[in-house]
């Protein structure tokens, strides 16, 4: 056994958990370094069990109580009293301007006013730009028959390295 493995099981051989195995004695009456320090941690749980936790006061429950029904007498702060901290009000603000400027801002959609007497005010979305995700997607849409035939893409792709490399 090494000095590691000594010092893992110091605690439970210090407290009586465990028992020593010849080979823990072994190491122990080989190394000084590892049995003083059993010592040391036999005589520290030595005094932790003649230690005697101190009994509270007899008034202990009695000021407990009265705390207590001071604490709860108290008046409850109102809902407004988180906003007098700076911290929350600066992070209330910052969330109104941003909230603001992301409503206001122009998402990529624009919407025109087409007037049609049989149908009266429409509004239409506007045609996407060319090259965008939306308009790419569009495309794709659109073109959907000739895109689901990709053997004719295969055969496209092949003809062109064959005429490449001859």
């Amino acid at each position: 056994m090494t000095c590691n493995d000594i010092r893992e099981l110091m605690p439970d051989l210090a407290a009586g958990v465990s028992e020593v195995t010849p080979e823990v004695n072994l190491h122990l009456q080989a190394c000084d370094e590892c049995a003083g320090k059993l010592a040391e941690f036999q005589q520290t749980m030595a005094l932790l069990d003649e230690w005697k936790a101190p009994e509270p006061s007899p008034f202990f429950d009695t000021k407990l109580q009265a705390r207590l029904r001071e604490e709860m007498a108290k008046p409850r702060a109102g809902w407004l009293l988180w906003a007098r901290k700076p911290a929350l009000a600066v992070a209330l603000a910052v969330m109104m301007v941003m909230s603001i400027t992301l409503f206001r801002s122009d998402t990529g959609i624009h919407l025109h006013r087409t007037h049609t007497l049989e149908m009266g005010d429409n509004w239409q979305p506007a045609e996407p730009a060319p090259g965008t995700a939306v308009g790419d997607l569009q495309a794709l849409d659109k073109n959907n028959e000739m895109y689901s035939d990709f053997e004719v893409l295969d055969d496209l792709q092949v003809q062109s390295n064959v005429t490449a490399n001859p």
